[in-house]
Formats: C-alpha cells, structure tokens, sequence
C-alpha cells in the first residue's frame, strides 16, 4: 500500500481529496498545511487554519506545518522536500486550478513523487452534492464574490445551500466549489474523522464585499453513537 501526503487547508476540497484516495486503497500518513501571511494568498487557504490541528487530531494523522513568507512557492518546495523521503506521492484537492495543479506537480517530478488529484475536473455541483451526500459537515467561512453577502457566513452546507449557490452561479458566475477564493470552508465532521469539531466561539469579520467567520474557540466531541 503506497503511503501519501495531502496538502491539507482543512476545507472541503482537501479534506474529501483525502478520504476518496483511500477509498481507493491508497493510505494518507501525513498532512501538510502552511500557514499564509495573507488573506490574498495564491496558494493556501487563510480564515481559520490553526484549525488544522484539530482536524488533524480527528482523523489520527501526523501533522507537519509551516509559516509562510514572501515567497509561497519556496516555501511550499521546502515544505514537500522535508517529506519527499517519507512518502510515494501528494494529494492534492484541486478541481479546475490550473494555476495550482501546475505548481505542485512541477514540485512533485523534481522530488520524484506522484501527484494525485482525485476531484480534478469535476463539475462544481456534482463535487458538492458528492460532499455533502458523503457525510461531511462543512460551514462556509468566507466570501468574497457578487451575491454571496454576510449571511453565508457560518451556514452549514446542505441541500438548500448547494441549489441557491446554483443559482448564484447562474446569476453571477461565480465558482460554487469556490477555489478561485469566491468561497471558503473548514470541515467540521466526516466519514475520516475520529470525532466531531464543535464551535465554541466565533466572531464576524467583514469588510466592503467580502468577509470571513472567524472560529476563535473549538474542541473535539464525541460522535453519537448510532444504533
């Protein structure tokens, strides 16, 4: 069984990278998650990320950090350096960035890993509907996108949520999946998650037209057991 590392933000793409690659047998030992200087950065998600370390925990995988500085891409190079020896390949929760997809594989052939991108080229919608049909809980915790105002902050994506984004897509053209920064989220349960993260504080960040829902306390909580 080939040992992988997954770039790691903690939002959805990345935390559902995770969980379809070892559905195929593949076995995810490490997460590696950068912590940006910037809301604006190119290549790592900004609101919330200490949150990693939670969700981290929850899924019983090594966790390996790093700050960011000016230059992500040095950064992001040394970051898979560290772990090239440890591992066969990165996964990588890119659907459509050609921008990013592009980067990380010129990094993985330099240090002679396989790249793995299992929602690649998926249709926005489809990729979350598949999310949430999965069983993964994922609260929105930034905007920043005609018609997605404040009230999208801290809303749980569901249903309801997936055909209005649908319908703002229509109107607007924004990105659903939101990987050009249109949308951020963290997971907050899944079906790789040993517990549940439960929100104990938060505060409202906005700004003209965009925002963020800023988790300042959490812990993890026992799942109810089904019977």
């Amino acid at each position: 069984m080939k040992s992988l590392a997954a770039l790691f933000s903690g939002g959805k793409d990345s935390t559902y990278a995770i969980y379809k690659v070892e559905e195929t047998g593949f076995r995810v030992d490490l997460l590696l998650t950068v912590y940006p200087s910037s809301p604006d950065s190119l290549y790592f998600h900004y609101p919330n990320i200490k949150l990693t370390e939670l969700q981290a925990e929850a899924m019983r995988k090594k966790h390996v950090t790093m700050k960011a500085g000016d230059d992500e891409l040095k950064i992001l190079r040394s970051l898979i350096e560290k772990i090239s020896r440890e591992v066969d390949g990165i996964v990588l929760g890119v659907s459509s960035s050609t921008f990013q997809k592009n980067a990380v594989e010129k990094l993985c052939r330099e240090y002679g890993l396989d790249l793995h991108t299992p929602l690649w080229g998926m249709d926005p919608s489809k990729l979350l509907e598949d999310i949430v049909e999965s069983g993964f809980q994922v609260i929105v915790t930034g905007v920043a996108a005609l018609g997605l105002g404040r009230e999208w902050l801290g809303r749980i994506l569901s249903k309801e949520e997936i055909d209005e984004l649908k319908e703002i897509s229509r109107r607007y053209g924004v990105n659903i999946s939101g990987e050009g920064g249109e949308m951020e989220t963290i997971v907050l349960d899944s079906p790789i998650f040993k517990e549940k993260i439960e929100i104990l504080d938060y505060e409202i960040e906005w700004k003209m037209d965009r925002g963020f829902f800023i988790i300042k306390k959490a812990r993890l909580k026992e799942k109810a057991i089904l019977l």
